[in-house]
């Protein structure tokens, strides 16, 4: 049996998703290849999506006519803004979601979307002709025919979950791992390696002490992950925070003689930035607390995900710890935490289009790339999709810069930077964070994606009036000029120096305790203009507000960006033979070989290449 596609996804999981639908929605005859199809958009650990520098990928993928923010909203049961005390660059939106809706909601999208097929099936093996992939076939021996394959095969290639020191072959609980695909993509060249992760025990809400932990609200206000959301739909449901304590650390140090992390069992390295609680309390052997998250799994569920307490200890071990947790005296749980060894190959043999260096139209995203992280999968994803799209079509590739999005940070660092740890994103990896911002990220990337194809015309036309509101907004602020007698009343009202002197209401908002809000009722012509907003009035006001607050910053920042992105036009791709250039150090001259930047400020940022080693290849290019 055979099938010919234009584009196939393997995997449908986060990554997966948005490529098959970014790939079928750009016009490219699509098929995504998945184990089950009642797994779709799975949220394997956590049922959240976004927190700090993720959720501005989300919203990224939103402004680039992605799904994850729309499902996201749709399915969410908390939603929150983090680091709300500190400037605009830091605010992260975060969402709590029903873990089966999310699927469902996913599913419904993909089966309607046309161009795309969905195929149940395991992938086997990559078929290759001089170099270039024209296909695969499948363990229920069909044969599929591609011009382009994107793998985002997750945690599944070759998975191996622990628990103390049972070990159990599957990609995730109660799920198969893929073999033989890993091996037949490694005999071409492509070099892979094992990364491990884990997820904590699952605990019946019917026998935790809620009066014994604190309470944690969502925020019911506008934030969305989409500007084309509807309000949220699902009831809103609190979350709680506890904590452990000496008597769970000393169950926990008994049982680390059985911890596949401790004993040798587990060989590959885990994410650092989210580690298991038997890491936790070896890595900080002093502290008496670690902080733990009660989640819900959904509103018409009983089952709870404790955030904080990731595990592959004995089953015995985690459940005697747990009940030294007071609100968990008597706990009852569906079933334990565990870890899971999985392959993933080394993104730098990526361009930046994440189109195999190796293998011509063979795309990687998501796991299979290093990274951890619904939001980093999605986000790859995405970009592979389109990637894939035009490759089959024609065109220039799709990349974004560090400038443009947290998407263009994270894909350049791993092609650039490579791994040794499972891939994190945080703003503190992007430059340009204050350009970067979750409120703007329509403003940065739907313009792109509008004339690529992927954003339709309504979805635009609502973009555009936004941007026009928020226009309106600053424009009117830059040119009314207001007076000392007309305001200083209201100015006092809300606790700040009334005016001396006239001046324009743009300097009058930039005041920390001058907001739209409580100047605009004392300004009739300016309250006009806010009251004509008829859609996402909220939202328009606060990014309107944040253009005028951080002008200063924002366009210094953008200076520096500018200075930077001359760089990235000087192209040295094919311009050297590195082994040659014996006035690069050796490490440089290595690292540069292997990687084979496409310009010098890609190269700027490989690890190991200094200052001097730029400074050379500027000296051999004439400039």
């Amino acid at each position: 049996m055979e099938f010919k596609y234009d584009v196939i996804v393997i995997g449908a999981g986060h990554a997966g998703c948005e490529a098959a639908a970014a790939a079928a929605n750009l016009g490219s005859k699509t098929c995504l290849i998945t184990m089950d199809m009642n797994k779709i958009g799975q949220m394997s650990c956590n049922p959240a999506v976004g927190g700090i520098a993720k959720g501005q990928i989300v919203r990224e993928i939103d402004a680039l006519g992605g799904y994850m923010g729309l499902v996201t909203d749709k399915t969410a049961i908390q939603f929150r803004m983090l680091n709300r005390s500190k400037g605009p660059a830091m605010w992260s939106p975060r969402a709590q979601c029903d873990r089966g809706k999310f699927i469902w909601e996913w599913r419904y999208i993909l089966e309607n979307t046309p161009n795309l097929d969905i195929w149940q099936d395991t992938v086997e093996e990559i078929l290759v002709e001089n170099g270039e992939i024209i296909g695969l076939t499948t363990c229920w021996g069909v044969t599929f025919y591609a011009k382009c394959v994107v793998l985002t095969a997750g945690t599944f290639l070759n998975g191996l979950m622990h628990i103390g020191h049972k070990m159990l072959e599957g990609g995730r609980c109660a799920e198969p791992a893929s073999y033989h695909l890993t091996e037949s993509i490694t005999r071409h060249g492509i070099t892979n390696g094992r990364m491990k992760t884990g997820t904590p025990v699952r605990i019946d809400g019917r026998s935790v002490h809620f009066d014994m932990m604190e309470t944690q609200d969502g925020e019911n206000d506008f934030h969305s992950f989409s500007f084309i959301s509807k309000p949220r739909q699902l009831k809103q449901l609190p979350c709680w925070t506890t904590y452990t304590n000496n008597e769970v650390h000393d169950i926990l140090r008994k049982g680390l003689p059985d911890s596949p992390l401790f004993n040798g069992q587990i060989q590959s390295i885990g994410p650092r930035y989210c580690p298991s609680i038997e890491t936790k309390i070896v890595t900080f052997p002093d502290k008496g607390q670690h902080q733990l998250f009660l989640e819900p799994e959904g509103e018409d569920t009983r089952e709870l995900y404790l955030n904080g307490f990731s595990s592959s200890l004995p089953m015995d071990i985690q459940l005697a710890a747990l009940q030294k947790v007071p609100a968990f005296k008597d706990i009852v749980i569906y079933r334990p935490g565990y870890a899971i060894e999985y392959d993933y190959f080394d993104p730098t043999q990526l361009k930046h289009s994440l189109e195999s260096k190796i293998i011509k139209n063979l795309f990687f995203a998501g796991q299979v790339n290093g990274t951890t992280g619904y939001e980093e999968a999605g986000g790859q994803g995405i970009i592979a999709g389109i990637n894939a799209h035009i490759n089959c079509h024609g065109g220039e590739p799709f990349i974004l810069g560090r400038d443009e999005a947290y998407i263009g940070v994270l894909i350049d660092d791993l092609v650039t930077k490579g791994v040794d740890e499972p891939y994190r994103m945080f703003t503190s990896r992007a430059e340009y964070r204050i350009l970067l911002r979750q409120d703007d990220a329509d403003a940065r990337l739907t313009e792109r994606a509008y004339k690529l194809g992927l954003v339709k015309q309504d979805r635009y036309d609502a973009f555009c009036k936004k941007r026009e509101e928020i226009d309106k907004i600053v424009n009117f602020a830059k040119k009314f000029s207001i007076k000392p007698d007309l305001i200083n009343n209201a100015l006092e009202s809300i606790g700040t120096t009334p005016l001396s002197q006239g001046c324009k209401l743009i300097e009058l908002l930039n005041r920390p305790q001058v907001t739209i809000e409580n100047i605009a009722p004392h300004i009739d012509s300016f309250k006009n203009i806010i009251g004509s907003i008829d859609q996402k009035r909220d939202e328009i006001i606060e990014a309107a507000e944040v253009l005028m607050k951080y002008k200063g910053y924002i366009e210094r920042e953008k200076i520096i960006a500018d200075k930077i992105q001359r760089l990235e036009s000087i192209k040295i791709k094919g311009r050297f033979d590195y082994e040659l250039l014996q006035s690069l150090s050796t490490e440089a001259r290595q690292k540069l070989k292997k990687i084979d930047p496409g310009t010098l400020a890609q190269a700027s940022r490989i690890p190991g290449i200094s200052p001097s080693d730029i400074n050379v290849l500027l000296v051999l290019l004439g400039r």
